[in-house]
């Protein structure tokens, strides 16, 4: 699953003394894709990064692995040069091409690099933003707004009606594959009313027996996913037709659509539970 690597240290602020250059692993992301070496999907040496002429004062830290300092930085620079290596990497993309590892802590840096990049400026007044040491902030001098790293929850839930589970195909899915119903919470709200209000609007059932599966951190481009099993109390699908383009239930007798992602937290809870005698 998609997941920072056990042997991972985070880090607030960077070491002292600096790291050199040649022991540091710098993620450079742009609008969200991640820059890397080809064939080989490796990150840039410190040589070629500092070819790009890349402003690393503004890099955030993310921790020690393997060893070596991490930190991610973000460009606004899109063009590389004709001759380079590199090429930019949407993270979709790197599912099953890099190493979990890898790729879990590739997770994590965008999120960062992404929340520098939007909180240049205060959003308040529009004076320019500084890090807080010691802290994952940024500080705004003029007006003292604070500005941490976004992290919006999602419920996600998979509805038991005795052998047969809901799949439902969302309609603004990049997978466009059946999975367990999903959504965002709004202000205010408790993860489980998320879970009966989401239920509702989207295929016009009532849940009872909530219980907790796993979280998962998803950086498309922020989220924290909190995964659920729920028991249908009542109801016949009426779908959200802004939401929702198809939902049903799946039993031991029915074909079971492929699988999402086998790196998110909805293969996992849908695995779960499926029927032993389905493939």
């Amino acid at each position: 699953m998609l997941q920072t690597p056990d042997a991972f240290v985070p880090l607030i602020d960077p070491p002292e003394p600096a790291p050199a250059a040649t022991e540091t692993l710098t993620f450079v992301f742009h609008r969200g894709r991640l820059l890397l070496r080809t064939p080989g999907l490796t990150l840039p040496t410190a040589a070629e990064a500092a070819a790009l002429d890349i402003d690393l004062s503004r890099a955030q830290p993310v921790g020690l692995w393997q060893g070596r300092y991490c930190q991610t930085v973000w460009t606004d620079a899109e063009p590389l040069p004709a001759d380079s290596p590199l090429a930019w990497h949407g993270m979709r993309s790197l599912f099953h091409a890099v190493d979990d590892d890898f790729l879990g802590l590739a997770s994590r840096a965008v999120q960062l690099a992404e929340w520098a990049r939007t909180h240049r400026h205060c959003g308040v007044c529009a004076t320019p933003m500084q890090r807080t040491r010691g802290e994952r902030c940024f500080t705004c001098a003029a007006c003292g707004m604070l500005a941490y790293p976004r992290i919006s929850p999602a419920m996600m839930v998979l509805i038991r009606k005795g052998d047969s589970v809901l799949l439902a195909m969302h309609k603004h899915s990049p997978s466009q594959r059946f999975s367990p119903l999903a959504g965002f919470l709004e202000a205010g709200e408790s993860i489980e009313e998320a879970v009966h209000r989401e239920v509702m609007e989207e295929v016009g059932l009532r849940v009872h027996n909530l219980q907790y599966f796993m979280s998962q951190s998803w950086p498309f481009p922020h989220s924290l996913m909190i995964a659920f099993t729920a028991d249908y109390l009542d109801g016949e699908i009426r779908l959200d037709e802004n939401e929702i383009a198809e939902a049903r239930w799946f039993g031991p007798g029915d074909a079971w659509p492929e699988a999402s992602s086998s790196v998110s937290i909805s293969a996992l809870l849908v695995r779960a539970h499926r029927p032993p005698a389905v493939s």
